[in-house]
């Protein structure tokens, strides 16, 4: 019998893909968070995230042949990103999660993940004010 992975349990490709739209819709509207972003599109940034997830999850290893190892910190470390930024990211993302309405379970395990992969994204303290 072959074990089955989260990727399989909540529905593969079709869901991630759900997944990461919702949340670059967000990402879209949010002009703090767009600023991450350098790309115009963010249609490369939606794919790396797809394929990422899609690989982290259990699904094809399409990631790592493409781009490496994912190295998630050293990827984003030329980016400064601060815990205001962080929390927008969640804001986002947590709210794709809602849209995709996985069982309690899956639901818990997903949630648990991207809040601790977005904390440890923080490398910057917000600008403390003048004064």
């Amino acid at each position: 019998m072959t074990p089955v992975s989260f990727y399989d349990d909540v529905g593969g490709h079709p869901t991630f893909a759900r997944l990461v739209a919702e949340f670059y819709l967000g990402v879209a509207g949010d002009p703090e968070l767009r600023a991450l972003y350098p790309e115009e599109d963010l249609g490369p940034a939606q794919d790396r995230l797809l394929g990422f997830l899609v690989q982290y999850w259990g699904g094809p290893m399409t990631y790592s042949q493409e781009r490496g190892h994912p190295r998630l910190r050293m990827r984003h470390a030329p980016y400064a990103v601060t815990p205001a930024q962080r929390d927008r990211w969640l804001l986002h993302m947590l709210a794709a999660v809602d849209v995709i309405a996985l069982d309690e379970t899956h639901d818990l395990l997903l949630r648990d993940y991207l809040t601790r992969a977005a904390w440890s994204m923080v490398n910057t303290m917000e600008d403390e004010p003048a004064g």
